[in-house]
């Protein structure tokens, strides 16, 4: 809900040419999560698996190694941005949706922010480890509020700059993330401060085992956003700006539905890891756990559906309009990515997550950005919604449900 009071202020005070590039510069962030390199699942499973995170030699190697990946993508990242922002690729890159003069620069910043950030999320997946996954998620809850007052602090005193919105929520978010790693540190102490030692020591420390998960990991994380993440820019190339602008509100409306599945699915991550290092059941049924995150983004979606235009009107002061179909694509695709969850993270050995990189990789992929690209021309802004739906229910849901219901079966 603060998320369309957001949207009401920027379309209000600076017009919909500034609030969808404030969109599309904030979906940056999610085209280049593979900034992790892995070292997401890598952490979170040797946190989990542990008896004793903050004593244990192997969860203090492996942190070791995630600082200095992490670190050195950070570093690549702002320096990538560098190049980019000296040779004025920006509006090549991300199309008609960027304002023609300062919206470079803006992009810049904003993907300067994004590098900056990395090492700082490695608090999120230490308190996942430690099974507390509800501490990130009431700090990170905190962005929207902040970036919303910045946003009437901006408005109310008639401050110039609307084209550089998009930064703030990048520079709120990096300052949650260090406050959230400091804390989870705090509770593995003598691991955290050992490994943040270790780390500059390149030549007399190793680090740990972590390529084994990385690989498939960073394999998804690269080609889950090129699959997902890039509807707005194949509206931006191949459609208008009224499709964008509809594609973005309804976005802005449904994807909070995918940020609490998300929340609620990755706390099952160390539950599943905990069950498979001792051997024993975990208790919670994959399969079954899917229907019920299936059922409840269906039922949160209809609510949503029901309420979406009043919700657009106000949001965009009656001038965008959301299409029953660009409604019902977002929530049909809403409630298969709630039912892929449990079953994804049922699968996060190796093994497991070798499976869904390949079946990222050889059937998402393809299918998605195909159909994406065809409809997005054909249809306009359900196009490419449709075209994730498809993909992720063959490649995430199916495939992923055949794969469980085998191995519950060995």
């Amino acid at each position: 809900m603060l998320g369309i009071v957001s949207t009401r202020l920027i379309v209000g005070h600076f017009g919909t040419a500034t609030y969808n590039q404030y969109l599309l510069l904030i979906g940056i962030g999610s085209l280049i999560p593979f900034a992790d390199l892995g070292m997401a699942a890598a952490l979170m499973n040797a946190v989990s698996a542990s008896q004793d995170p903050a004593h244990d030699p192997h969860v203090r190697r492996v942190l070791t190694t995630a600082i200095r990946v992490l670190t050195g993508s950070a570093a690549t990242i702002v320096l990538v941005t560098g190049v980019i922002t000296v040779a004025g690729w920006w509006p090549r890159l991300l199309g008609a949706g960027l304002l023609p003069h300062s919206g470079p620069a803006a992009a810049a910043l904003c993907a300067a922010m994004i590098g900056i950030s990395i090492p700082s999320g490695i608090g999120q997946r230490l308190w996942t480890g430690l099974g507390r996954n509800h501490v990130p998620i009431a700090l990170l809850g905190l962005q929207t509020p902040v970036v919303l007052v910045c946003l009437i602090g901006i408005v109310t005193f008639h401050a110039p700059g609307g084209s550089y919105l998009p930064v703030i929520p990048y520079v709120v978010t990096f300052v949650i993330s260090a406050g959230s790693t400091l804390l989870a540190g705090k509770q593995i102490g003598p691991v955290f401060w050992g490994a943040l030692r270790d780390a500059p020591r390149l030549r007399s420390v190793r680090g740990g085992k972590v390529f084994d998960v990385a690989w498939p990991m960073l394999i998804q994380l690269i080609a889950l956003p090129i699959a997902m993440q890039t509807d707005r820019l194949l509206l931006s190339h191949f459609s208008n700006l009224k499709n964008l602008a509809e594609y973005n509100l309804a976005s802005q409306m449904y994807i909070p539905v995918y940020y609490v599945i998300s929340a609620a699915g990755i706390a099952l991550w160390p539950i599943f890891t905990k069950a498979r290092v001792g051997g024993s059941h975990a208790g919670v049924s994959p399969m079954r756990m899917s229907i019920v995150f299936g059922g409840a983004a269906a039922a949160v979606c209809a609510l949503l559906s029901l309420a979406s235009p009043w919700l657009a009107a106000w949001a965009s002061g009656g001038r965008i309009h959301l299409g029953i179909p660009l409604i019902v694509s977002f929530s049909i695709f809403m409630v298969f990515q709630a039912m892929k969850y449990p079953l994804g993270m049922y699968m996060t050995d190796a093994r497991g997550l070798r499976f869904q990189a390949v079946m990222i990789v050889l059937l998402l992929l393809p299918v998605n950005l195909a159909l994406s690209w065809y409809l997005a021309i054909k249809i306009g802004a359900a196009g490419p919604v449709i075209g994730s739906a498809v993909g992720v229910y063959f490649s995430q849901v199916v495939a992923n449900w055949v794969y469980v219901r085998r191995a519950l079966r060995a």
